[in-house]
């Protein structure tokens, strides 16, 4: 049967691939027996598949049962699944079947399995595996012959890891898998639901059919959704009673969106062949342990240095010691001036027995003279040759810079 035909038989609105796609999974697992499991968030129309499902079987003609999960408290759970005998529990009047029962031959459809007890999950995996039941305060196993579809809003996944779903079960109902997408992803379906809402309740409560301008349709489909499909269907309606003015504005359309989910803008990630993950915390206190441990070397070989050149350094014109205080700083050194004297490093305090060794450090050059040459060039290229600016800038003289450019044959 053509998909369209499937649509309109069963009134779902839409033309995106996904959605194609789903409809045709349960078309094709229908005459099988074998439980299916309806993987989508709240609000994507999981009702509609089950029925798919059991109008395409060869039990189309036998009973079908629709169970929220969710909506039942824990403590009578198993008494609406499998029934209860006489006297059982507190209330228990009389005998009573259970949906299992009440479904033999047919298809029962459970939504919001992630909400089932763990001790109700044991039962319901028995009678997937046996088809056998037991009603509550009975000894007695019962046989049913049901197919059973579930579905599900959370991240089974998730919950079998964390304890509070059981994996067996999870793989006894994920058999065949129908993934439903959510609204935010099916962008060329949006304004044709809302069309079909607005419609609806027009004739509903007997008014001019609701419109879009062209702000509002994009306003409309880079929304997000949160609540998908059942969420369009409640701002349609609101905007169908409040609104008088028939043509819908962007501006207006907004003020019915929540403003945290206002923004589709898409997450930023890297581009291919690029690291695909974060880098974690752990990766991150190395990588400024590494550093910390490169700047513990540098400061070493400064020190070095310095303590072989303290005469040289004693020599030096103020205008000199002033550049030099400007190499330092680069090296994010703390230079305590006398000027007269040789500069007094301080490095910063590090615990190196706390930083492993992982690889053999390349050093740069410290040469003084190296350094020197590196921020008169950098400071000339900045200024475009203007040696006042330039000059200005390193905190000497033009006089100075001018006999340095001559001393170490800078190119300007």
């Amino acid at each position: 049967m053509e998909v369209n035909k499937i649509k309109q038989r069963f009134e779902i609105i839409g033309n995106s691939p996904a959605l194609h796609r789903a409809i045709e999974v349960a078309v094709q697992v229908a005459p099988t027996d074998l439980s299916v499991l309806i993987i989508g968030e709240s609000g994507t129309g999981k009702e509609f598949f089950p029925q798919i499902i059991h109008q395409f079987s060869t039990r189309k003609h036998g009973p079908y049962s629709a169970v929220n999960c969710g909506a039942i408290p824990e403590g009578t759970i198993d008494s609406e699944l499998f029934g209860h005998e006489k006297g059982s529990f507190t209330g228990a009047h009389e005998a009573r079947k259970g949906y299992f029962e009440e479904a033999n031959g047919g298809t029962i459809f459970l939504d919001e399995i992630g909400e089932l007890p763990l001790s109700t999950q044991v039962r319901l995996l028995r009678v997937l595996e046996t088809g056998e039941f037991i009603r509550v305060g009975s000894s007695k196993a019962q046989k049913t012959n049901i197919r059973l579809v579930a579905a599900t809003n959370v991240d089974i996944q998730k919950a079998v890891f964390e304890g509070k779903f059981r994996e067996d079960l999870f793989y006894r109902l994920n058999t065949v898998p129908i993934q439903i997408a959510p609204l935010r992803n099916r962008k060329e379906d949006i304004h044709l639901l809302f069309r079909k809402f607005a419609q609806d309740f027009a004739e509903k409560y007997m008014m001019p059919v609701l419109r879009l301008d062209e702000e509002a349709q994009l306003v409309l489909e880079n929304y997000k959704w949160p609540g998908n499909i059942r969420q369009l269907k409640n701002v349609t309606e609101q905007l169908s009673i409040i609104e008088h003015d028939r043509m819908v504005t962007g501006e207006r359309l907004k003020q019915y969106l929540p403003e945290d989910h206002r923004s589709n803008l898409p997450v930023l990630l890297p581009r291919d062949g690029e690291e695909r993950s974060f880098k974690s915390e752990r990766e991150i206190l190395y990588q400024i342990l590494f550093d910390m441990k490169s700047d513990v070397n540098d400061l070493k070989k400064l020190v070095n240095i310095l303590m072989e050149r303290k005469d040289e350094a004693a020599g030096m014109e103020p205008e000199e010691q002033n550049l030099i205080h400007r190499l330092y700083e680069e090296q994010n050194v703390r230079i305590d001036t006398p000027m007269a004297a040789a500069p007094q490093i301080h490095p910063k305090r590090v615990d190196e027995s706390q930083i492993e060794d992982t690889e053999e450090i390349v050093e740069e050059s410290l040469s003084l003279q190296d350094k020197e040459i590196e921020l008169i060039n950098k400071s000339l290229r900045k200024h475009q040759g203007n040696r006042k600016l330039a000059a200005q800038e390193l905190g000497i003289s033009e006089r100075t810079l001018y006999r340095k450019i001559k001393e170490f044959g800078i190119e300007e």
